[in-house]
């Protein structure tokens, strides 16, 4: 079994930064990706971001330029760098392992508890 812990969201204005961490932990067969999804109330989970094994990434278009995902092997950890906050970064974010194909993140059963992230104006 895959465990995901996230830590790091908090309360900060526009224009701050905050750094997501999710460690993993247990068998990572058959997972090539992580990705990094947000889910405000009401609406749809959104895919922010993903980094494959090799490490490629992908952005949603709506933090590119803002949102940096990264790893490090060594600590069996993921992080999401996020700057120049905006009142509609406002979610709770959760860490998933996945898979991606032909640029297409898939992600399985393994997810993270959330982590809260407010963007106040």
């Amino acid at each position: 079994q895959v465990q995901l812990v996230e830590s790091g969201g908090g309360l900060v204005q526009a224009g701050g930064s905050l750094r997501l961490s999710c460690a993993a932990s247990g068998s990572i067969l058959n997972i090539n990706a992580m990705g990094w999804y947000r889910q405000a109330p009401g609406k749809q989970r959104e895919l922010v971001a993903t980094i494959t094994s090799g490490g490629s990434t992908n952005y949603a278009d709506s933090v590119k330029g803002r949102f940096t995902i990264s790893r490090d092997n060594a600590k069996n950890t993921v992080y999401l760098q996020m700057n120049s906050l905006k009142p509609e970064d406002t979610a709770v974010y959760y860490c998933n392992a996945g898979r991606t194909y032909r640029g297409t993140y898939s992600p399985t059963y393994y997810w993270g508890q959330g982590t809260q992230v407010t963007v106040s104006s």
